[in-house]
């Protein structure tokens, strides 16, 4: 596992981002953090969270999708917001490893400089993301194998491929399925399984099925005119794949937002199940044409609720509109998926 790129948070560091005020308590003064001295084996060994939080506030997986950087923030302004949350009896704080961020820095800055033109660009970021793929999955794996869920926030929907190699992974390891393969549900205006032709955003679920990792997906919310004939013949004449659109969902009328979320648990319930989305499906990211966020804290609450997750992955959504409102809401989804999964388990 390389975790070069890896920063760890201790607990200054964090109550430093925290704004502490009299007679309240706020996450981040509740949060587990890295112990000075440890091991990440021995903290995960250690910790009583269930869950582990970190960030990958790169874009590098977008520009090998010819995109616009729109990832990098995300993460930041989930800190901010959910460090400031209140803890209380709806969600105390201690639940919760707070981990830290990797930083590729270094690599986008080296194809950058190194890269003579467009197309040595592309191809640079997208042998780039084999590297964040290799990153990512070995820490995926580690929380995973320590009978933890993953919650991993920021960077391009490049990072659904280690997250769902990395659980797979750990949950062989443990014994949790026969086979290092899951299942996934991804909400998001894109299919995410564009064909294999070099690692990046926009193909992360078709290398995770052809290696082999993936078994069943589904997307709810895919936009018809964001998906390319192949594609959708692809996933029509797959028998492991599926789609609910958007518009059979708001145009159409043909099922309801909460049903067309509880067919794809019901079409993944078989084995362990990535949990996905895109931030970019939501109205006040993208625009009109985009579901709501009640409707993404739905999602979030009714999977952790009834499917057997295997982690938590919200990508994207972090442009020109990144604000402290988007921090604020995906503060609210993580928060919102952790205690679904808890009022389970209790």
């Amino acid at each position: 596992m390389n975790l070069t790129h890896f920063k760890f948070y201790g607990k200054e560091e964090v109550l430093q981002q925290t704004r502490l005020r009299k007679f309240e308590t706020k996450l981040g003064e509740v949060v587990q953090t890295m112990q000075p001295g440890i091991s990440v084996q021995k903290e995960l060994d250690q910790s009583t969270a269930g869950y582990v939080v970190f960030g990958i506030p790169e874009d590098i997986g977008i520009k090998a999708n010819l995109g616009s950087a729109t990832s990098r923030g995300a993460w930041n302004a989930f800190l901010d917001a959910f460090l400031n949350t209140q803890s209380n009896d709806f969600l105390e704080g201690e639940e919760v490893l707070l981990l830290g961020h990797f930083d590729f820095t270094e690599v986008e800055e080296l194809v950058e400089q190194m890269a003579l033109n467009a197309d040595e660009k592309t191809g640079a970021y997208r042998h780039a993301v084999n590297s964040i793929d290799d990153a990512v999955e070995g820490l995926v794996k580690l929380i995973v194998a320590s009978d933890k869920i993953p919650i991993v926030i920021g960077g391009g929907h490049n990072n659904a491929y280690p997250c769902i190699k990395g659980a797979a992974k750990g949950l062989a390891q443990t014994g949790q399925v026969a086979i290092p393969q899951i299942n996934a549900i991804n909400l998001d205006a894109h299919s995410g399984y564009a064909p294999t032709e070099g690692r990046h955003s926009g193909n992360a679920f078709r290398y995770a099925e052809e290696d082999g990792y993936l078994e069943k997906y589904c997307v709810v919310g895919i936009q018809e005119a964001c998906l390319p004939q192949n594609v959708w013949m692809d996933i029509v004449n797959n028998p492991f794949t599926d789609c609910i659109t958007f518009e059979d969902i708001y145009v159409r009328n043909k099922r309801s937002f909460v049903a067309a979320v509880e067919h794809a648990i019901d079409f993944t319930d078989d084995t362990h199940v990535g949990i996905e989305l895109d931030m970019n499906i939501l109205q006040q990211v993208e625009g009109i044409n985009g579901i709501t966020a009640m409707h993404a804290r739905q999602y979030l609450n009714l999977c952790g609720r009834a499917a057997k997750v295997a982690y938590l992955h919200i990508a994207e959504g972090a442009g020109p509109q990144t604000t402290a409102s988007v921090g604020q809401l995906t503060a609210y989804l993580v928060s919102d998926f952790v205690k679904a999964v808890e009022e389970i388990r209790d």
